[in-house]
Order: C-alpha cells, then structure tokens, then sequence
C-alpha cells in the first residue's frame, strides 16, 4: 500500500494544542504551526480501525494490558532495533514524560542533583526543578559534525549525582548517539552510582542511514543501572492516546518502579491506546519505512533551501525525529526580536530555542512531519522575511 503523505489533514477546532492554541502561544492566530511534536500526517489506517472496531463496544470500563500486547511491543523492539525485552520488564505508564517524573519521585530525594544534556526537551527541566531536585547541565558541545556529549564534564559531575536523564535519540538536536558514546556515558554512570533514565520516544525515527542504539543493550552492567521509555506516539502519531511503556530490566528497580506508578493509580490507561499501540506495533512497518523516506525528503528540501537563499542559518542535518534545529544568531538579532519577526512578520509558529536551555538562544525548532507543501511555504515566508 501507497500512503499519501501529501495529504492536508484539516485539524482546526478539534481542541489541537498546535493549530488552536496559536493565538496563546504565538499571539497570532495566523502562524503557519510547525512547533508541538506532533505530525500532520493522518494516523495510519491500521491503528484507526483498531480504535473505531473497539469503541463499537458499548461499554468502555477498566481494562488490562494482556500478554498480547506486550509480545506486540516485544517483536517490534526485536525486529526494529535487535532488542530482545523479556515480556517482565515491560509496564505500562501513561505517557513517557509522566513516566520520568515517576522515576525522579522514585528514585531521588529533594536536593538531589540529577543530570540533563541540554538543549534539549522542557520537560527535562521542569521533571527536575519542579520536584526540588537540583538540575545539573551537561550542556551538548557543537562539533565539527554536530553535536556532542561532554564526557570530561560528565566525569566530575557524576561524583555528586544521583540520576542523569537521557535523551535518545536527542530531541531537538537529532543526534543518534552512537554505540560507543553510549557505552563510554554508561561507564560513567556505572562507577559513580547514577541511575540513567532514557527517553527513547523517538527510537523509531532514525533516518536512513543511520541506527538506533537502546541503552540497555550497552551490556549487562547498563542494563542493570536504567529505566528505558518507549511509546508509539511520535512514531504513528498517537499521542492524544496517553500510552507507553517503561522497561525495567533490574529486578529490584523494576519492583520499587512499578510499585510507585500502581501507587499513584497510573498502571491502567485507556482503552483505545491500548489498541491502537498493538495495531501498529503488529502492523506498522512498510507504513513507518514510507513516513521515514517522506521525513527525510523534507529535511533534504529544507537543508538545499537554506543553504542556496538564507545561508546565515545554520544546521546540522538530523540523524533521528523528524525536526530540524535551526541558528538564527547569525542575524545579530536578540532572541526577543527573532521571536518577533517570525512570529508576526513571518507569520512562522516554530519553539523558541531558550525553551530548551539557554543553550537554545537565538535557535529554533521546526517540526517537518507535514506535507511538502507546508515545508515549502514555510521556507517562502522565512525568505520574505529575511528580505
């Protein structure tokens, strides 16, 4: 089957964070939104029908995650990324953000110094500073070939850690970190005691080319010291479906893990993440191949249009996700007057990257799961713009 992923999906007045709340966040109704990481792309019909055949039962009362369900998630692990999960690690928690708080409250206490690799997702920081914990930043280095791990820095401030939250791949940067970076961060983490929390969400959005690497799989020593999240939600865009998975591969972690998430009631779900998970985990392969392909399209028109008309950004070309993160500092402007101008002159609604860290200042993230003709209008206005 042929999926058109040319298709414009009309998604206004449907309560959508990223069209219908524009006004709020942009203050400009208007703005072309490429920001919340969601895609444009109409969920795959496998995982709609799944949905729709369930909700055709009248009643939707607590339910259970079955042992199909989980071997759905199993083979698709093992066929995507070689990664054999015995079906005990594997829980449920509803959604991984909610899930890494759980493991901050879990496993640290206030005060505790937890380690994030900024720029990179808010809710990193919020997972940390909102809980009282003391956020510790590992700032990403730019290299030659893009971004890296500062593994020097790593090594002091692990003494005095207690847990490092992980993004991998990294969002927003699109780094595809490496089997080596991981083992030399896990060997840090190994000797100074620091629990590792990777948000693997974007696992299945590896561009072609290149591989992802579970942490977990750098070895039993850093099986034993992690908690790995998974879900389908960027993958085949269900997030509005609140569903994922926690893997636990140390027993004794696992135990206090799930006991804490069963305490705070947040073990069952929905009903319709639950299949629709299963759905796609069964079935979402050729439909995940051609997404990937049409991703990587519009990453290449977007890296060839900067490069031949707006050549004082910058970027580096995401090795994973499907978005780009741009440098506006070459304009010379403050981030206060880029935000302006792209947002009420060019009417562009894209994250501001201090969001991110301060290491985002003067950048921005652009989400580029959405028809071609979108991507192409987007590079229209920024090039009036800089005009």
């Amino acid at each position: 089957m042929i999926y058109d992923f040319n298709k414009k999906i009309e998604r206004e007045n449907t309560n959508c964070v990223k069209y219908d709340l524009r006004n709020v966040v942009f203050g400009n109704p208007d703005v072309l939104p490429m920001w919340v990481a969601d895609m444009d792309f109409e969920t795959p019909d496998f995982a709609r029908e799944a949905v729709m055949k369930r909700a055709m039962h009248p009643v939707y009362g607590y339910h259970f995650k079955d042992e199909p369900y989980f071997k759905a998630i199993q083979g698709w692990l093992r066929r995507r990324h070689q990664w054999e999960v015995p079906l005990e690690w594997m829980s449920f928690v509803p959604g991984v953000v909610c899930g890494f708080n759980m493991a901050v409250l879990a496993f640290t206490q206030e005060g505790d110094e937890v380690i994030i690799q900024s720029p990179v997702y808010p809710p990193f920081h919020h997972a940390v500073s909102e809980h009282g914990r003391k956020l510790v930043y590992n700032s990403l280095k730019m290299g030659p070939e893009g971004y890296e791990m500062d593994f020097d820095l790593l090594e002091r401030q692990a003494k005095s850690a207690k847990m490092l939250i992980l993004c991998n791949p990294h969002n927003p940067v699109g780094r595809c970190w490496t089997r080596e970076e991981l083992q030399r961060l896990s060997e840090i983490c190994l000797r100074n005691n620091v629990l590792v929390i990777s948000d693997e969400i974007h696992c299945d959005l590896v561009l072609p080319g290149y591989k992802h690497t579970p942490y977990a799989t750098g070895g039993k020593e850093a099986a034993e010291h992690c908690i790995v999240f998974h879900a389908a939600s960027k993958t085949f865009n269900l997030a509005g479906l609140a569903t994922s998975t926690a893997i636990v591969p140390n027993k004794e972690l696992r135990d206090t893990y799930v006991k804490y998430v069963e305490a705070m009631e947040a073990h069952l779900g929905n009903i319709f993440g639950k299949v629709a998970t299963q759905a796609s985990m069964e079935q979402g392969d050729e439909w995940l191949g051609q997404l990937l392909d049409y991703v990587q399209g519009n990453i290449d028109y977007v890296s060839d249009y900067l490069s031949a008309n707006l050549p004082k950004v910058r970027f580096f070309k995401p090795q994973a996700t499907y978005m780009m993160w741009l440098d506006f500092n070459g304009y010379g402007l403050s981030e206060e007057e880029l935000w302006r101008k792209m947002t009420q002159e060019a009417g562009l609604g894209f994250n501001r990257g201090s969001d991110f860290g301060q290491e985002g200042r003067g950048f921005f993230r652009i989400n580029l799961a959405c028809p071609r003709s979108t991507v192409e209008e987007a590079m229209r206005r920024l090039q009036i713009w800089q005009l």
